[in-house]
């Protein structure tokens, strides 16, 4: 069996930040989201992953990946000119895949829980199609499932706006070599894509064998500024523990599960759990609160932050209140001479922004 992971598109629902990196490279609790995608890969025994990639940061994919030698797994790299929907990057990676079976994830979701248990399942019950379902309070949004009786899929619509289940279609997939035929025999939908919805449809239509796991733990879709927001803070919620390795003064309180890397400075600031804070940062003079994730390299002076994302290399200064916020690479934060009692920012890379 392989893997496919789907790492390319443009990121365009968390513009500026993706203008200048992949949004499967977005940090959730100090890892990139595709980091997680490979060790769930990895973990169900899978040794062969394609990855889809854009013009546009497929290089930076491929920097943070290299030849998957971190993850004890072969990497091959499948350019797609223009994301043309699901089912086009499955047609692209055509030859890649050849006639094996193969998980198909996408570099943007997260799990609660790997997919070995769903591998062992396809394998055993021989299914053509292994799909994974979760309900949601917004069916509407989504590619919605009507089950069988028995579990089969019956039926599936892409975002219906009178949705017969409240069961949504999660980024990730399990086919035989059969799905290619039935997206030979699809065409592009209204908006002009290859979408993975119809070939399962169509798989159904073909007689095949289509079956569901329906998560029982939290899936996330981290397109969006709030849904990686949502991410980071169930992510650190259930996997950090406290350690401290880098260097925090007598003056300073820590308090709760907080891990700081080597070679970060803690000054006479108190932190507060669940929170990660990544290599060679600087924290004086402030309150980093629950669910916040602070990359390497970052100075924060005279500030108050929560659930917010910080990343590499960034600079906040003199911030009274910075909550709900997710700011980019080499970005500056910095007082002025008006005063507010919250912020909510959304900030590209290389940004600066005086408050």
């Amino acid at each position: 069996m392989k893997a496919l992971i789907l790492s390319g598109g443009k990121g365009t629902r968390l513009r500026p930040l993706t203008h200048t990196m992949a949004k499967q490279l977005v940090p959730v609790a100090g890892k990139p989201i595709l980091g997680y995608v490979l060790e769930h890969i990895a973990a169900a025994g899978i040794k062969s992953i394609g990855v889809i990639i854009s013009p546009e940061t497929g290089e930076e994919v491929k920097g943070y990946i290299g030849t998957g030698r971190k993850w004890g797994v072969k990497i091959t790299y499948i350019p797609q000119t223009a994301p043309l929907g699901l089912a086009h990057a499955v047609k692209t990676a055509g030859d890649y895949l050849g006639r094996e079976s193969f998980v198909m994830y996408l570099g943007d979701n997260l799990l609660s829980y790997g997919v070995a248990d769903a591998v062992k399942r396809f394998r055993k019950e021989q299914t053509d199609a292994l799909i994974f379902l979760k309900e949601v309070d917004n069916p509407k949004q989504f590619g919605v499932a009507e089950l069988s009786a028995d579990g089969g899929i019956k039926r599936l619509i892409e975002k219906p706006s009178k949705p017969p289940s409240n069961l949504a279609l999660v980024g990730v997939y399990i086919f035989t070599e059969k799905i290619h035929e039935a997206i030979a025999r699809t065409r592009p939908s209204d908006r002009g894509e290859l979408e993975i919805t119809d070939a399962i449809q169509e798989l159904i239509r073909m007689g095949r064998p289509v079956k569901s796991e329906i998560l029982d733990g939290w899936w996330l879709d981290t397109g969006k500024k709030d849904d990686l927001l949502q991410a980071n803070s169930i992510v650190l919620d259930e996997y950090i523990k406290r350690s401290i390795k880098g260097k925090v003064d007598k003056k300073s309180q820590i308090a709760g599960r907080v891990d700081i890397a080597e070679g970060t400075v803690i000054k006479n600031s108190r932190i507060r759990g669940p929170v990660r804070i990544g290599k060679k940062s600087i924290i004086e003079n402030s309150f980093i609160g629950p669910f916040s994730s602070i990359g390497d390299r970052v100075r924060i002076y005279n500030s108050v932050i929560e659930h917010s994302v910080i990343l590499n290399d960034s600079v906040l200064e003199g911030i009274e209140r910075l909550e709900d916020s997710l700011i980019g690479r080499g970005t500056r934060v910095l007082h002025s001479n008006h005063r507010h009692k919250a912020l909510r920012l959304m900030v590209g890379d290389d940004s600066t922004i005086e408050i």
